[in-house]
């Protein structure tokens, strides 16, 4: 019989296999009735991976909104059919890169940047995903996209192969990026490894090991959930008296004087979160999300 637990896990994703096949491995070892993650790893990647349970599914969006950081291994001098590793060699072009070369390069993408989405990504056309279109040999316009990289610094460079620090928005594609600096390189790229080692306030060294949730007992693996609160840390809280938080845990807007403009975690008597509210206008607080505490 299936579990009904809340809250989230931080897993290190290994490389070689998909989000998904991770999430399902996880699921079982707990014994959850609903599972879901949050910001897909392409099976080349590994890392930080959110896997959240029950309630928890309800506030994707925000970790999926959330900043990230990753180390990327780039290799000059071959671009492929997927922009990684993975992927069918494409063209091999000598790469006379030098270290003084890379900085000017790396300077043209920090910032806000217009982005082309690969045909190898999750993003759909006609309803299809673009990657079943491109296994198909088939191409589709897609428009760019607005991102940021608010950080991409050089951290080794050895034998053709730039080891990057990136910290960029949501909605960025680090193979991409790759791809895009090999090119104003001159030499091109792919993406030869990638570790995801931030997710928001989520930081890879307080994340398990797959291997090591199959070691821990039953106790052990729960006590390494965090409470749901931990999805909404980063808003601003509000505490509402019992009479208030009666009527928005039911669903309806409140009249706040005080309350905060855009998004905001809800708590009622006791500290119990009761859910996700916004504030679309001065002096009214809606619920965005509501907590089913019977399901825990």
């Amino acid at each position: 019989m299936r579990r009904r637990l809340d809250g989230m896990l931080l897993l290190d994703k290994p490389a070689g296999v998909g989000s998904n096949a991770v999430l399902q491995a996880v699921k079982r070892l707990y014994g959850a009735a609903k599972a879901g993650h949050a910001g897909t790893l392409d099976p080349l990647a590994s890392g930080m991976l959110l896997v959240l349970f029950g309630e928890a599914t309800k506030f994707s969006q925000l970790a999926l909104d959330a900043d990230k950081e990753y180390v990327a291994r780039a290799h000059l001098g071959v671009t492929t059919s997927t922009a990684d590793a993975d992927g069918e060699v494409l063209e091999r072009k000598p790469c006379t890169t030098r270290v003084e070369d890379i900085e000017p390069v790396l300077g043209r993408f920090r910032g806000g940047i217009e982005q082309m989405p690969p045909m190898y990504s999750a993003l759909k056309h006609a309803g299809r995903p673009l990657y079943a279109l491109a296994r198909k040999g088939i191409e589709v316009p897609r428009t760019m996209r607005r991102i940021r990289v608010h950080a991409l610094e050089l951290t080794h460079f050895e034998n053709h192969s730039l080891e990057l620090l990136v910290r960029c928005s949501k909605g960025t594609y680090v193979r991409t990026l790759v791809e895009d600096i090999g090119r104003a390189l001159g030499c091109g790229a792919h993406l030869a490894a990638l570790r995801r080692t931030q997710s928001g306030g989520f930081h890879i060294e307080d994340a398990v090991t797959l291997e090591q949730l199959q070691r821990d007992t039953t106790s052990e693996r729960d006590a390494r959930l965090l409470p749901l609160g931990c999805l909404l840390a980063g808003l601003p809280r509000v505490d509402l008296p019992a009479a208030l938080a009666e009527r928005f845990a039911r669903g309806q807007a409140l009249s706040m004087e005080d309350a905060p403009a855009g998004q905001c975690s809800v708590y009622g008597l006791q500290g119990r979160l009761l859910g996700l509210g916004e504030g679309h206008t001065p002096g009214k607080l809606r619920p965005r999300r509501l907590v089913n505490h019977a399901s825990g």
